[in-house]
């Protein structure tokens, strides 16, 4: 039952982990068996060391960044960011990069040490909910008040809005060809296809209320 209630998150976070410790304990255990002692491997650990100063690394790094990523968890499955020039949904952390499905399904493959000391946008990591702006621009002598109305409604009336905190919409500026309205709302998940629908609707029912856009 208390299993249950571990986000899938962490459930990946702590599977790794034991992941790593199984592989490293297997890898001492048939050392040990095979008759390897410290004294004998000295020589391929210091080989070993000289090889990451001339070309591992990166490899080292992503890797030590890799569990920073599992220990820490400023970053987990399942997160919404923005990282490598992209955004998406994070699927998966390996030992070397991390693999983000962005909206359109490609997967982008980021390196661990890039999320660790680059700038990186976690858009879900205190709440799974997400801030939605929406911003309209309709045409000069619309009736902005009924706009406004319009645009709260048709986030009410989305099943993936929350109710608290409520929908706003605002009357931001006097562009040079419209007068500029946004929506601001939460969404729970799923939110490029919420971001499609708030905008489908909106643009129906504008058309049905004479409101040009």
């Amino acid at each position: 039952m208390e299993w249950t209630r571990v986000t899938p998150g962490s459930r990946y976070a702590i599977r790794m982990l034991m992941q790593y410790v199984i592989i490293g304990t297997g890898l001492a255990m048939s050392l040990s068996l095979l008759g390897w002692e410290w004294g004998k491997v000295q020589w391929l650990v210091a080989a070993l060391g000289v090889g990451i100063g001339f070309g591992l690394q990166e490899i080292v790094a992503n890797f030590i960044s890799g569990l920073i990523l599992l220990f820490e968890r400023p970053i987990r499955v399942g997160d919404i960011v923005s990282a490598g020039g992209g955004d998406g949904t994070v699927t998966k952390i390996n030992a070397r990069a991390t693999v983000i499905e962005s909206f359109e399904g490609k997967e982008l493959m980021v390196p661990n040490k890039e999320l660790i000391t680059g700038v990186v946008t976690n858009w879900s990591l205190s709440t799974s909910n997400l801030r939605v702006v929406v911003p309209v621009g309709v045409a000069y002598g619309s009736d902005v008040r009924e706009a406004m109305r319009i645009l709260v409604e048709v986030a009410r009336d989305n099943p993936s809005i929350l109710a608290e905190p409520s929908p706003v919409a605002t009357f931001e500026d006097f562009g040079d060809n419209a007068l500029t309205l946004w929506l601001r709302c939460f969404a729970a998940r799923e939110y490029p296809r919420v971001w499609t629908e708030l905008r489908t609707e909106i643009n129906e029912r504008f058309n049905d209320a004479g409101i040009s856009i």
